[in-house]
């Protein structure tokens, strides 16, 4: 009777004693693992597809004018519009429309121009707002895995009248400082992806400026195009 007293004095002293098995580092950032991978997975996808988009889309401005400019300079302008058709971007297709709309006097070029910058710019900023919905999200979401932390934390002291294994503790405590790190990570790298990805929207959109006067001053006024 006594040793079985004294070995259930002992057990609670055991098991407090004995550490839990080390967390993965996934694991260690408890129930906010799956909407943080979905969020930074997401991030990273939209990145990398834009970027590949502005890539493809963003041309030497200055070389296609002066290839064009050469070419109505000689009143071609079907080799004008097969250039155009020949080269990717906005750039190009603002141009091209400038050109088709030529007969129309420089009133129907401008609304030409206008068209095709309504239809192209919605397209270069597309999916841009979920980068930038993302970097004000992560953190919340980083925030809400540390109050789980915390909750686990105080849950365990209730359950133990004020008393908790040191390794129970700790397993809460890491899940809220990594999750707060992953929210944090994410949001970081969201920002700067949204801000390098509007940099390359914006010198786009100045390139289809400079295009639109100049192919305006070549297609409406053609004398100044002849000049050597």
């Amino acid at each position: 009777m006594l040793f079985g007293s004294m070995l259930a004095q002992a057990a609670p002293a055991l098991d407090a004693a004995v550490p839990l098995a080390e967390p993965g580092f996934l694991a260690r950032f408890g129930v906010m693992l799956v909407p943080l991978l979905v969020v930074s997975g997401s991030m990273i996808a939209i990145a990398v597809d834009r970027y590949l988009f502005y890539h493809r889309e963003q041309i030497n401005a200055v070389e296609f004018l002066a290839g064009v400019r050469n070419v109505l300079r000689r009143d071609n302008v079907v080799e004008a519009i097969s250039i155009c058709d020949a080269t990717p971007g906005p750039v190009s297709r603002l141009v091209k429309a400038a050109i088709l709309a030529r007969d129309g006097g420089r009133e129907r070029v401008d609304e030409a121009i206008e068209e095709v910058g309504l239809v192209e710019v919605p397209r270069l900023e597309a999916r841009l707002n979920v980068l930038a919905t993302i970097g004000q999200i992560a953190p919340l979401i980083g925030l809400l895995g540390t109050l789980f932390g915390f909750i686990g934390v105080f849950h365990d002291l209730q359950a133990g009248g004020g008393f908790a294994a040191p390794a129970h503790l700790f397993r809460h405590l890491w899940q809220s400082l990594y999750s707060a790190a992953g929210g944090l990570g994410v949001a970081i790298l969201s920002h700067a992806s949204y801000n390098f990805l509007v940099g390359r929207v914006n010198a786009i959109v100045l390139d289809m400026e400079k295009a639109s006067a100049e192919a305006l001053r070549l297609v409406v006024d053609p004398a100044n195009s002849r000049k050597p």
